[in-house]
């Protein structure tokens, strides 16, 4: 059986990190969304690349960025929580982004009432992994 997340969190996950400014302009969607457990779709677009086809490193980044922030947001009791931001980011691209939408998966690698550290993976649509990424969230 999967967790079902607190629906106060998913709320404010939709309308803090999906409905923020930058990932409606990137078209950043949800896949999947339980604890601890984050998938989230960007498609392609040509405003997105560098040169060609290739997806900007930034804009993978930034989407690195806001699924690990969704996944550490995706286990916080909301009761207490009053906010976060990430305080580190840290990737490693491993093979370009040719003309294709991403997809993340997330995996919590620890979890305090401080912060998180996420891993995440971010893929094309054929499963290859572009690039992997390590973030630390910062609770409050």
């Amino acid at each position: 059986m999967t967790a079902t997340i607190d629906p106060r969190i998913e709320s404010l996950v939709r309308k803090l990190l999906i409905a923020s400014p930058v990932a409606r302009h990137l078209g950043i969607t949800i896949n999947h969304l339980a604890p601890d457990d984050v998938r989230l779709r960007l498609p392609f677009a040509m405003e997105n690349v560098t040169v060609d086809r290739i997806v900007h490193g930034g804009v993978i980044a930034t989407l690195a960025d806001i699924a690990g922030a969704t996944a550490s947001a995706s286990g916080v009791d909301p009761a207490t929580v009053r906010g976060g931001a990430t305080q580190t980011l840290v990737i490693n691209y491993l093979r370009p982004a040719d003309g294709c939408e991403l997809e993340t998966s997330t995996r919590v690698l620890s979890r305090s009432r401080s912060g998180t550290v996420t891993s995440v993976e971010i893929h094309d649509s054929d499963g290859q992994l572009i690039a992997q990424a390590t973030v630390t969230s910062r609770i409050w």
